[in-house]
């Protein structure tokens, strides 16, 4: 690499930009590589001015949907407006310049943003201990099945089985099974919550724990949460909750006074962090005091304003993550917290519930609500009557695409046939609300006015009507450049 100096933009200061020179490897990068690992000739890579480069990308942008560009209703997803304050703060360099090996003593602040979020997060949930390693919500879940399988392994109380209602996220089950219990599913009741005599009759002594997600994904809190968490801590078995839906929780109820031992917290969801595009994420796990001895490690620990990384935990499952859990994600998480404040996340569920309603209320008419109660922070309505006439679920999301909306979760939960599972999220407008509500109520009248163009829907998009089925058989991303 020929000899040069290279500079980087620094943040502002109070004097404005300064330029911080860069270090430059001594030897060329080809020479710092196994010969194996070199091209034996030049990639065949275009050349082209930073204008078409930006222009490229700006043009993927528009291609593709995001929450900078348009509602984003995902039930269940939580795909709310991430504040752009989130990513300067993680993108500040002390943040960004740190590597998991260094010295404690020179992280120190890094250490710290993993303290407070673990604080915040037991201050807002009850509880008395909180992992911020595990790296999404289902390695969140995964994490508290172990920790709820350490419990049981310490008492020498083994047992095989862990219950779930059949409106459980998909990922509930596949956790339990990646950490070796077996799932055994019991029904809900004609209101879409638990229904506590069948789970009572699978209530056995081979019994580990209870997963269940409240509010569930049907949007309905679940009203006998205690006396459930009676049951099961009757058995020495555990309350695991999926915390999912927490946005709809922040302020009101705190779930470790619920009876909830576990519960694995979706910063990618209720703290505003990104979510999609493959991560990344996090997943938080908070637990109760029968549970503290069994978190991963290292532990963050603070002595006198000097934190250090604790391994001395004889009982602890180990690590679930290479280091410390994605950190940049703490950063942005607490960034939020510390921004809308103790008053600011009631406000969060408050406007997150009263959006779904309001929504609810719009199309109610329209597409049917099986069980009718006022719901939560997300609502799932059916598109049964439509598909009784040729139009199905999918068909009225594809054709959502056409107005610049994103589709809501379609078939899911698979207790509600033709289920559309909307999440509109305390950050979208009164206004944009209605407008999605218009376009519902359209495609609703188009079923019986135009069905052919719902059935050949999205018309409007850079990709037109997929088939599914061979498109997930047959994947094909590849470019190809012109000979």
């Amino acid at each position: 690499m020929p000899e040069q100096i290279i500079f980087e933009m620094s943040r502002p200061g109070r004097k404005g930009y300064t330029l911080e020179p860069l270090d430059v490897p001594e030897k060329p990068v080809d020479s710092l590589l196994p010969k194996e690992c070199l091209r034996e000739k030049p990639a065949r890579l275009p050349e082209m001015s930073e204008n078409e480069v930006v222009r490229h990308f700006v043009r993927l942008s528009h291609m593709n949907h995001h929450i900078d560009k348009g509602f984003y209703p995902l039930g269940s997803c939580t795909m709310k407006y991430n504040p752009k304050i989130n990513e300067v703060t993680a993108s500040l360099p002390g943040f960004t310049r740190v590597h998991p090996h260094q010295a404690v003593s020179t992280v120190q602040g890094c250490l710290q943003v993993a303290w407070e979020v673990e604080k915040l997060l037991c201050e807002v949930t009850g509880f008395k201990a909180v992992t911020t390693q595990p790296a999404a919500g289902a390695h969140g879940e995964l994490t508290g099945i172990m920790l709820i399988r350490k419990y049981h392994d310490k008492k020498k109380n083994a047992r095989s089985l862990i219950l779930i209602p059949d409106s459980a996220h998909g990922t509930n089950p596949s956790s339990v099974t990646i950490a070796g219990y077996t799932t055994l599913e019991f029904k809900s009741n004609d209101r879409g919550l638990i229904d506590f005599e069948d789970f009572c009759s699978k209530l056995t002594s081979d019994v580990a724990g209870l997963m269940v997600t409240n509010p569930n994904t049907l949007g309905f809190f679940e009203s006998d949460i205690k006396k459930i968490a009676g049951a099961l801590h009757s058995k020495d078995a555990l309350l695991y909750m999926d915390g999912a839906n927490l946005n709809a929780l922040l302020g009101f109820v705190k779930p470790a006074e619920l009876g909830v031992d576990v519960l694995h917290i979706n910063l990618h969801k209720t703290f505003s962090t990104p979510h999609g595009g493959g991560g990344p994420g996090s997943g938080p796990v908070a637990v109760s005091e029968k549970l503290v001895d069994f978190l991963p490690v290292p532990r963050v620990v603070n002595k006198n304003g000097v934190f250090s990384l604790d391994y001395n935990l004889p009982d602890s499952i180990g690590k679930v993550h290479s280091f410390y859990g994605n950190f940049g994600i703490l950063v942005r998480a607490l960034t939020y917290m510390l921004m809308v404040g103790k008053r600011g996340m009631r406000r969060v569920s408050e406007n997150a519930i009263l959006n779904s309603n309001y929504l609810l209320s719009l199309i109610k008419n329209d597409y049917e609500h099986p069980y009718g109660s006022p719901v939560m922070h997300e609502f799932v309505v059916s598109a049964d009557r439509q598909k009784e006439k040729g139009i199905k679920a999918l068909d009225i999301a594809k054709r959502l695409l056409d107005f610049g909306f994103h589709a809501p979760t379609i078939y899911f939960p698979l207790i509600v046939h033709e289920a559309l599972m909307i999440e509109p999220t305390e950050t979208e407008t009164k206004e944009t609300l209605e407008a999605f509500a218009a376009v519902l109520k359209q495609i609703a009248r188009e079923v019986d006015e135009n069905p052919e163009i719902l059935l050949t829907a999205p018309h409007n998009t850079p990709v037109s009507r997929l088939d599914d089925v061979r498109a997930s058989k047959e994947i094909n991303i590849r470019y190809k450049f012109n000979e």
